[in-house]
């Protein structure tokens, strides 16, 4: 499993514009996002699909796939109540 490419990224549009309206996380790097100055989401690619990897829990990453719209919407869930975002869903 390599790290997502720009050109990976393009297959997960919508989710990434739903982590940007995130208050609170911060994309150092397209797909790399961090939380109070500490690495707290990225994007992983291989043949099976894409996959994020997120601390939504102590200090290790979780891997979760990303693969369908519902995958994406129970992440950007996951996310907001980590981070306390009180933003609506609007995707």
């Amino acid at each position: 499993m390599r790290h997502a490419t720009p050109d990976d990224l393009v297959e997960i549009d919508g989710l990434l514009r739903d982590l940007r309206a995130i208050d609170g996380l911060v994309e150092k790097r397209p797909g790399v996002f961090s939380h109070r100055s500490r690495a707290f989401l990225h994007f992983h690619a291989d043949p099976a699909g894409l996959f994020a990897d997120v601390r939504l829990s102590g200090e290790d990453f979780e891997r979760r796939p990303v693969h369908t719209r519902t995958q994406q919407h129970e992440l950007v869930r996951d996310v907001r109540a980590v981070i306390g975002d009180k933003a609506a869903n609007t995707s």
